[in-house]
Order: C-alpha cells, then sequence, then structure tokens
C-alpha cells in the first residue's frame, strides 16, 4: 500500500483526533487537531483546510465498517465489489441527513477555493477488492472500473437517484446493483 497507506493511516489519526476533541466538548479547529494527531500543521491543512468539512466528516467516520466485514463471506473480486457498492450505498441512505451535511460542507469549501480532497474510502476498498492481482485486469481497465463503480455508488448516485431522477429508495438500490452488475460484467465478463 506504501504512499497511500500512509496518507491514509495520516488522515485516520487526523479525524480520530478530532473525534476525541469533539467528545471532550472541544471546538474544532485544524491547529487543535493537528496537534492532537501528533501532526504538523501543514500535513492537517492539506487534508482539511476548511474546519468545518474536518467536524463533517470526523462525525461521518465513525459510521463506515471495515473493508473486511463488508466482504465478509463474499467470495471472488465479483461478490467483493457487490458488497462494497451496495454497503457504500446503504450507509449513504442510513445516514442521508449527515452525509448531505457533509457534501454540503465539501461543496462550500470548493466553492471558496479551499478544495479540500475527500476521504476516497470506496475507491481503496473497490481497489482491494478486485485483490493484488486486480482480477487479471490491465491497470487501466482496473482504474476505469473503479471509476466507474465510485461514481455509480455512494451519496452522489443516491442524490441522483432520489433527487434527479426521483427513484424511491428500494428502486435508487435496484439500480445501484443493477449499475454495479453492468460495470463489473463489462470489464470482469459474465
Amino acid at each position: 500500500m506504501g504512499r497511500q497507506g500512509q496518507k491514509s493511516r495520516t488522515r485516520d489519526a487526523i479525524l480520530a483526533a478530532a473525534r476525541e476533541l469533539a467528545a471532550a466538548g472541544q471546538a474544532l479547529s485544524v491547529p487543535a487537531v493537528a496537534e492532537a494527531a501528533g501532526v504538523s500543521r501543514a500535513t492537517a491543512y492539506r487534508y482539511f483546510s476548511d474546519p468545518s468539512v474536518l467536524a463533517a466528516e470526523a462525525g461521518l467516520d465513525v459510521a463506515v465498517a471495515p473493508y473486511e466485514q463488508i466482504v465478509a463471506g463474499a467470495e471472488g473480486p465479483r461478490a467483493r465489489l457487490m458488497a462494497v457498492s451496495l454497503y457504500m450505498f446503504d450507509l449513504a441512505a442510513g445516514h442521508e441527513a449527515a452525509f448531505r451535511h457533509f457534501l454540503a460542507r465539501w461543496l462550500d469549501a470548493w466553492a471558496a477555493g479551499s478544495g479540500p480532497t475527500r476521504g476516497a474510502r470506496r475507491v481503496e476498498m473497490f481497489k482491494r477488492a478486485l485483490g493484488e492481482d486486480r482480477a487479471g485486469l490491465s491497470a487501466a481497465d482496473a482504474a476505469a472500473l473503479v471509476r466507474g463503480l465510485t461514481a455509480t455508488t455512494g451519496t452522489e448516485a443516491l442524490i441522483g437517484l432520489l433527487d434527479v431522477a426521483e427513484a424511491d429508495r428500494a428502486a435508487a438500490r435496484a439500480t445501484v446493483e443493477e449499475i454495479t452488475g453492468l460495470l463489473i460484467a463489462r470489464y470482469l465478463g459474465t
């Protein structure tokens, strides 16, 4: 995992420190969280330049199950990819208000030019679900599959399906499952 693993651990440490400060009733600022996480202010600002985005994501971070739990019982890359896709959609649906709040704070910061990065949990989970050998795909095809799955699941898919396509929750979930299946079939075969 190398550099990406280190970035993930740093991000996790920053979010954990934010949760601890919030639980202690302390106001969240990027410098205070950096100190509590044991990272430099510059590092913390690279991950979270806006404290409202940091607070919103720290609140969400607790709700995400570990990868191993998400794919438990899923045999092979197809089943693991489907498990991650549906889990991420269900997670967004189950915590819809909190995810919409986080996305709104993130968009506010983006519009103000802060441009914070997102955690990209589902990207890493989809990559893990493919496996070390990328399920036999070329690097380009594996990346395209992960991009497609990332775009069709999670909060953004939930909002698009509920708000724009006017689907009910069951139809929205069925659509995510169908699109995931089509993408998997396209890249991994039937």
